[in-house]
């Protein structure tokens, strides 16, 4: 699994300048927890081949009781208990503060690796910048610049060397689908789980790990093995006498992760949320294959079922290339149809594709619309060959590809999904062009 990061602080020390860095601006993914207004963002760094996931938080005020402050704190102490490690930011232009120490103080009762990384740093002596924060006790302070950039693969390289490695192969490929069931709280994830399970009666297990760890579920159906891994994004934290619920996004991303198809489930009663859209984003971008299902849909009427599908084709109108079901996981009803798409999902983004059909396919397309020219070129696409699967690559080779616009490339997958009927997984199509051979005889000539 990957590596969680978290970034914690007191206000406006620059901790969402240097999420923005790590993740190069990547859209984050957000969790609205009711009634929290500011909250936890997700998204994903890269240090060379290492990747991980980041946490950015609201400010941390330890003496904040009710409010709005109250609120972020709580959301910045989810994002420590979900972390491998902490990079508490603090200010080297305002300097050491009270809120600093009692934060760092709360620090130190956890087990968690802290690390202290002194921002706004640029124009100063390391040295003199981090100076005063070693009284912190977290160990030496980093000076680093969030806004320039400075220090920041020096603190990177510093975390990640004493993370643990991450284990095995992104999506393992153990010959059957591992299906992870995504979605946000209540939304009858594990209702569905225990009706795909208990119509075979397969005893499920909790595969050892820690809490973080997506729970294995092995079952059979119609004589064909599969792995569910489930993600009950609900974490329970006692509070002032009062359990909590909270979604831990975390572990959605990492089942997903570890899947080969996600199910991505859906409240009929609730309608798509923003925080849907970005996981489903999240999805997308991993190259994941998915299968959308709307659950709960016989509580609802007609008019309410209209509404929703529009809500489908507005917010998630990415995946338009996945299958859709509406079904109730309570009463068992269309899950024969889902599995039936899990399985085309899956054979899809295993899919083997013939060079051959490849070429011809592309040939047709271009016979039927050629690419714009760009000027006086005009692209030449010369034949085509599989790249990779899981989700399947497909590499484009010719001159000047350069110059092929975005929508040519949508046409083109358009046809190929066609071709190959690749429905349910995301498709690449990368372009290659071929050097000028002359190129060197002329610049000699130059």
């Amino acid at each position: 699994m990957k590596a969680v990061i978290a970034l914690v602080g007191r206000p406006n020390v620059g901790k969402s300048t240097l999420f923005n860095r790590i993740t190069r601006s990547r859209d984050a993914i957000v969790v609205d927890v009711p009634g929290v207004t500011r909250d936890r963002h997700y998204g994903e760094g890269q240090l060379d081949e290492r990747s991980f996931i980041v946490i950015d938080t609201g400010g941390l005020d330890p003496g904040a009781t009710e409010g709005i402050f109250a609120e972020m704190a709580r959301q910045a102490e989810q994002a420590i208990v979900e972390a491998d490690a902490v990079v508490f930011v603090v200010d080297a232009r305002a300097g050491l503060t009270a809120s600093d120490r009692d934060i760092a103080a709360r620090l130190r009762k956890l087990k968690t690796r802290l690390y202290v990384a002194v921002n706004k740093s640029e124009g100063l002596q390391a040295e003199s910048a981090t100076a005063e924060f070693h009284e912190l006790g977290l160990g030496a302070p980093i000076a680093i610049s969030a806004a320039h950039g400075e220090g920041v693969r020096e603190l990177l390289e510093t975390v990640i060397a004493e993370l643990p490695e991450e284990g095995g192969p992104e999506v393992p490929d153990e010959g059957h689908p591992r299906v992870a069931i995504v979605g946000r709280p209540n939304v009858g994830k594990s209702t569905l789980v225990n009706a795909l399970v208990g119509e075979e009666r397969v005893i499920a297990f909790d595969q050892p790990g820690t809490t973080r760890d997506p729970i294995e579920v092995p079952f059979e159906r119609g004589g064909r093995r599969y792995t569910l891994v489930d993600t009950a994004g609900l974490r329970k934290r006692g509070k002032q006498g009062e359990d909590v619920e909270r979604f831990s996004i975390v572990k959605t991303l990492q089942a997903i992760e570890a899947s080969n198809v996600a199910v991505f489930l859906l409240d009929a009663s609730e309608g798509v949320s923003d925080q849907d859209a970005h996981v489903a984003g999240y999805i997308l971008e991993r190259g994941r294959a998915v299968v959308l299902a709307v659950n709960k849909w016989d509580a609802i009427d007609r008019e309410r079922r209209d509404q929703i599908k529009q809500e489908l084709a507005w917010k998630l109108g990415f995946l338009a290339f996945a299958d859709t079901h509406f079904i109730s996981a309570k009463d068992g009803k269309g899950l024969g149809e889902l599995m039936r798409s899990v399985d085309g999902a899956y054979a899809a983004a295993m899919a083997k594709l013939s060079t051959p059909k490849l070429t011809r396919t592309m040939i047709a397309a271009v016979q039927q619309q050629s690419p714009p020219r760009k000027g006086l070129v005009r692209p030449k696409l010369r034949y085509a060959h599989q790249g990779g699967m899981n989700p399947p690559r497909i590499i484009i080779h010719g001159n000047a590809l350069d110059y092929v616009p975005e929508s040519y490339r949508r046409y083109l997958e358009g046809r190929f999904r066609k071709a190959f009927d690749l429905r349910g997984t995301p498709l690449a199509v990368e372009f290659r062009t071929r050097g000028n051979p002359y190129a060197r005889r002329q610049a000699k000539r130059g």
